[in-house]
């Protein structure tokens, strides 16, 4: 698993997840120029020392608020001082929206308009701007659900556009897709894993135009492409209900497919280095409970067969825990997933064996969650974040973004949901659907 040493007063450590890789060490203020990003379903931000506030609630250490207009799903990136977030809005999701905000003062910085080429009614039962976009050292590339990927350059300039319908065909799926981008240094990926005919393609990142289109794995997925390294090659690695599957990045070649699985619709794999990678399972959204343990919910390795063929495998499968919407993630040696009831499990990373459980008051999650140090932040998806300490399994705090009350069915009055979080020390990013948050710890006296 590669990670990237950043050096400021305080090291942060991004595992797993940049969308820009980055080499050597930044000091001061070109830390502000890093790019920082995590993705729905999937990445992980590992931050050290004591850089993030702890403790915040509606009412305190709300550094900013910004609207976001129509509303979206996606997790924003952060880069030389901007906020990058995606939206869509309209009776059938006819426009969508790239913009930027200012990281200091939550200002809008630019916003680009781009015409949805699959409009499809605006629910809450299908994704809204769902893709989480990229970025490298020439800007953006967001890609939109409905067909449509764009590059911009760093102040808003777009660079190209495709319209996968034009080239591909409509994109139809149940409840949409969310797979957001991966890429390497030259390409990017796009996963359409719509109804019929579905496929994976990289792109050129500097023209937009297609280098290989492969056929997709023809399973419902929500989830993101992963490059996970294997020995000396990297393997593209996709997952859907049922199957998994790698493909080589260069020519769109697959390379295994594995299917002992089930359930595995919303949850990104997540690499772990030397072939390895974490997967999570749960019934899903519409899925019926194909299983009552744990059992798809574990490590999975490539392996090198003598004839140089590839081949995965379970290195080890869960017990009892299972995933919800947002992905499991390694942290401090322990393989942790959130299930939907909110019960949270953890795991050795080496053995699978469980090593504790307990039911937090954030309950089910959207949002990956985020290590600093010794402290886990779990984002639940009606607003309240519980802070664990993994050396003891204890909830540090519970803090709630907003005020809800309850029905006497038990039903919230907040509509908001919580789908990201992005940690910049000294804030804590969080996006809802329709609002940015930055955090910050109020200044000693």
């Amino acid at each position: 698993m590669k990670s990237v040493l950043l050096s400021q007063t305080t090291s942060y450590v991004v595992v797993a997840s940049l969308a820009f890789l980055l080499t050597g060490e930044i000091t001061g203020e070109e830390l502000r120029s890093t790019t920082w990003s995590s993705f729905q379903n999937g990445g992980h931000l590992t931050v050290d020392g004591d850089a993030l506030p702890t403790r915040w609630s509606a009412e305190e250490n709300i550094a900013w608020k910004s609207e976001i207009p129509g509303y979206g799903q996606s997790t924003p990136i952060v880069t030389g001082g901007q906020i990058i977030v995606t939206s869509t809005d309209g009776p059938n999701k006819e426009n969508y929206y790239l913009i930027s905000y200012s990281l200091e003062k939550g200002e809008k910085l630019w916003q680009k308009e781009f015409a949805n080429p699959s409009p499809v009614e605006n629910t809450s039962y299908v994704s809204r701007a769902a893709p989480s976009p990229i970025a490298d050292d020439t800007g953006y590339i967001a890609y939109y659900e409905g067909g449509l990927v764009v590059a911009v350059s760093h102040d808003g300039e777009v660079r190209w556009k495709r319209n996968l319908v034009e080239s591909y065909g409509p994109v139809s799926a149940r409840h949409g897709l969310s797979s957001s981008l991966e890429q390497n240094k030259d390409l990017v990926f796009v996963w359409v894993e719509r109804s019929e005919e579905p496929y994976l393609a990289a792109l050129n990142k500097a023209t937009g135009e297609t280098v290989w289109k492969v056929e997709g794995l023809g399973s419902t997925s929500w989830s993101t492409p992963r490059l996970v390294p294997v020995g000396d090659t990297t393997h593209l690695v996709c997952s859907a209900s049922g199957k998994i599957a790698g493909f080589d990045p260069s020519n769109g070649d697959r390379l295994w497919q594995f299917d002992q699985i089930a359930n595995n619709t919303t949850c990104t794999p997540i690499p772990l280095g030397e072939g390895r990678f974490l997967i999570g399972a749960s019934e899903g959204r519409g899925e019926a409970a194909a299983q009552t343990d744990g059992s798809s919910n574990g490590v999975l390795e490539i392996t090198k067969q003598d004839d140089g063929s590839f081949s995965a495998d379970f290195a080890w499968q869960a017990a009892k825990a299972k995933s919800s919407f947002g992905s499991p993630i390694v942290a401090d040696g322990t393989a942790w997933f959130i299930n939907r009831g909110g019960v949270l499990f953890g795991v050795d990373q080496e053995t699978g064996k469980q090593t504790t459980s307990s039911r937090l008051a954030a309950g089910g999650i959207w949002a990956t969650p985020l290590q600093q140090g010794k402290r886990l932040y779990i984002f639940g998806s009606k607003g309240t974040t519980s802070i664990i300490d993994m050396s003891t399994s204890e909830t540090i705090a519970e803090n709630s973004l907003w005020t809800t009350e309850e029905d006497a069915e038990g039903e919230s009055s907040s509509n908001e949901i919580i789908y990201s979080a992005v940690p910049v020390p000294p804030y804590l990013i969080i996006r809802t659907g329709d609002t940015l948050y930055a955090i910050q710890d109020k200044p000693a006296g």
